[in-house]
């Protein structure tokens, strides 16, 4: 039984993967053939013309062809390769046409440089330079965020021989379509296929609207509800539990292990899954672990309900005589569920450790060690419970539906406990996170909202399919229902998606009015003072002698380091930084250097400070001074950021040991050594 179980996993696991292969070849094609076509025409900004909108319809109507034939080939039982081919195409199209058409005019993704995108493009421009596992700004530190979604990006960037700012843009909707394929090959080891290709859609739309700017968020929340679906199958298996024979379940699979890998496939899966989400993004692997282990505490639960209830008649037998399937012990129904869960747990570790060793093995050889300032941020989001089934909205109609399928089907349908579970989790998250505030700190549950919307909008999904069929069959089952139902599913979803571009409109702008790496801006308005840093990179290399990433330099303009791999003396804020470096006494420390009345006082105080001290300053000019913009956390206000102003008097840098040279709005000292 052990044998033929281990065969059954092995080729469950070989089948997905092969497709899951495929699958991300054809996604990774159709991305790179459409943004070179974009690339080929001179676009009009998306900020000053409607041209790039229109065709952005067009192409997802495109896209939706394909996937409609995809789904008519599926429900027709014809030509199942052609449908698989037209599926992955038809998805990845419209990702790349949804995000990769209202960019065309610019090389920069939504939101620019600007924001949280600078921390980002810093990121994958460290990792594109070299694939050791740094800190994003300081020297001499291991990462403390995950690397993962940036390591990969780097070496692609690598491979193309393209700068890590320029390669943003192509990785990020290129990583988000292969999120979406990859997540119609598990869907459709789950259900049937063409519910899958729907479902997909669905939930795919829903994440390039509100988790695309996020991009490596957006990879997570597109691939975890089938990956809830997968793991409620691996721990909650009732038919093993009371020895019951094999059962289809809900969507097609079975429950119990006489014809599956007894759920094993499931529990290898979703360790996977639980490994990338903490190579890539901490918050979403949290709350992935969080939503498993209360479904492992719910399946328990169950269990222990299910043996109860089935042992309750047995004392009735001692008197009838009448005979009862055996039932598991007590022990077995909370235990299956925690093994399951541990193997998970082994696999994660097994895959994340690699990312996060370097910093903890730094960590430990840190007393002090500066943390909390990353979940110091609660917007007005974050202080209230998000309801967007109640928002008169396509979306909101869709989250409505859902919200009604996964309380209906709550006590039949696998598939409505496990997403169920999942929305649940996000409240719960959600109500810890504003307790969590009392002391001081939060848990970032408003990030969580594109995760319920994406959970919500697959339960829609489920629930419009269903509902549909329910209302053609109390109307007697008349012959033209199926139309309207057809027609009203795409009515609403062209609706939907040719909207998206209006939502994400302040993103894309931002894309359009920062200025690029070349010193442009894609709107072809003035640049700002980025287009001096070109000269400022040519000034560093010649003035010190030394390859960027050998060189650190104090500077307010931190996007230098978004665009150059340079190391930066200080981050861009306190909650991006590593706590590994004493973000607050490096601030402390350069408002003591500005305070020194000669350069030789200066130059002791760089030499004696306690870690690698900067070889160069990159200041504004401000009469006879030179200033840098720093920041301070202010939580719990909001904005939880405040920025000041620091000035050096410019005769601290009057001196042969120190090289002056102004290029543009900035002064450019180098220390001489």
């Amino acid at each position: 039984m052990t044998t033929s179980r281990g065969a059954r996993l092995v080729r469950q696991v070989g089948a997905g993967v092969g497709e899951a292969v495929l699958a991300t070849v054809v996604a990774v094609v159709v991305v790179a053939v459409g943004l070179v076509a974009f690339s080929l025409v001179q676009w009009p900004a998306f900020n000053s013309s409607n041209v790039v909108r229109a065709l952005t319809t067009v192409g997802q109507v495109g896209a939706a062809a394909l996937i409609a034939g995809s789904i008519a080939l599926l429900r027709l039982r014809r030509s199942r390769r052609l449908a698989k081919l037209l599926s992955w195409a038809g998805i990845s199209a419209f990702v790349t046409v949804t995000l990769g058409m209202p960019l065309a005019a610019t090389k920069l993704y939504l939101f620019g440089i600007s924001v949280d995108q600078e921390f980002r493009t810093e990121y994958l421009t460290r990792l594109t330079d070299s694939a050791a596992l740094r800190d994003m700004t300081y020297a001499e530190l291991p990462p403390f965020y995950p690397a993962g979604w940036f390591w990969v990006g780097g070496r692609v960037a690598n491979v193309l021989g393209m700068d890590g700012w320029e390669v943003f843009k192509p990785y990020a909707i290129g990583s988000i379509a292969v999120a979406a394929v990859v997540s119609l090959v598990l869907w459709t080891q789950l259900i049937r296929a063409d519910w899958a290709v729907g479902v997909t859609s669905a939930v795919t739309a829903v994440a390039v609207t509100y988790a695309a700017p996020e991009a490596y968020g957006a990879v997570i929340a597109i691939l975890l509800p089938p990956v809830l679906v997968m793991a409620w199958g691996a721990l909650y298996r009732p038919a093993e539990l009371t020895g019951a024979g094999a059962k289809t379940g809900d969507g097609g699979e079975p429950e119990s292990g006489d014809r599956t890998a007894g759920g094993w496939g499931a529990v290898l899966g979703t360790g996977l899954f639980l490994g990338l989400a903490a190579a890539c993004y901490t918050l979403y692997f949290a709350f992935a672990v969080f939503t498993v282990v209360l479904m492992a505490v719910v399946a328990a639960g169950l269990g222990l309900r299910t043996r109860y209830a089935a042992r309750t008649p047995r004392r009735i037998a001692a008197h009838t005589g009448e005979s009862h399937a055996p039932v598991g012990s007590a022990g077995r129904a909370v235990g299956a569920p925690l093994l399951r869960l541990i193997v998970m747990g082994v696999i994660a570790a097994l895959i994340a450790l690699p990312v996060f060793l370097p910093f903890l093995a730094r960590m430990l050889d840190r007393p002090k060690l500066q943390s909390g300032g990353a979940f110091h941020y609660l917007p007005e989001a974050g202080s209230e419970l998000p309801f967007p089934m109640a928002h008169f909205s396509l979306l909101g109609a869709l989250c409505l539906i859902g919200t009604i399928w996964l309380v209906m089907r709550a006590s039949s349908s696998r598939r409505a406990q496990s997403l169920g579970l999942g929305v649940v989790a996000v409240y719960l998250w959600s109500l810890l996170s504003m307790l969590a505030t009392a002391a001081g700190s939060t848990l970032l549950s408003f990030r969580l909202e594109p995760v319920l919307l994406v959970l919500l909008a697959a339960a829609g999904g489920f629930g419009f399919v269903e509902g549909a069929r329910a209302v053609y069959q109390a109307l007697n089952e008349p012959a033209r229902f199926r139309w309207v139902a057809i027609v009203l599913a795409t009515a609403g979803a062209l609706a939907y998606c040719q909207d998206i571009p209006h939502v994400l409109a302040p993103e894309i702008t931002t894309a359009y009015t920062d200025t690029d790496g070349d010193g442009r801006r894609a709107d072809q308005r003035d640049p700002s003072a980025v287009r001096h840093y070109h000269n400022i990179d040519d000034a560093l290399r010649a003035q010190t002698g030394r390859d960027p990433s050998e060189t650190v330099v104090l500077t307010g303009d931190t996007t230098f380091l978004a665009y150059y791999p340079y190391f930066g003396f200080q981050g861009m804020t306190s909650h991006y930084a590593n706590p590994l470096a004493d973000y607050a006494d490096r601030s402390a420390a350069i408002e003591q250097w500005s305070e020194k009345d000669t350069p030789g006082e200066l130059l002791d105080a760089l030499a004696a400070a306690p870690w690698r001290a900067p070889d160069a300053f990159l200041f504004r000019r401000s009469g006879d001074e030179y200033t840098l913009r720093l920041a301070a956390d202010v939580y719990p206000n909001d904005p939880n950021v405040r920025r000041y102003t620091v000035a050096f008097p410019a005769k601290l840098f009057e001196d042969p040991r120190f090289t002056v040279t102004d290029i543009g709005p900035f002064t450019l000292v180098v220390v001489n050594r």
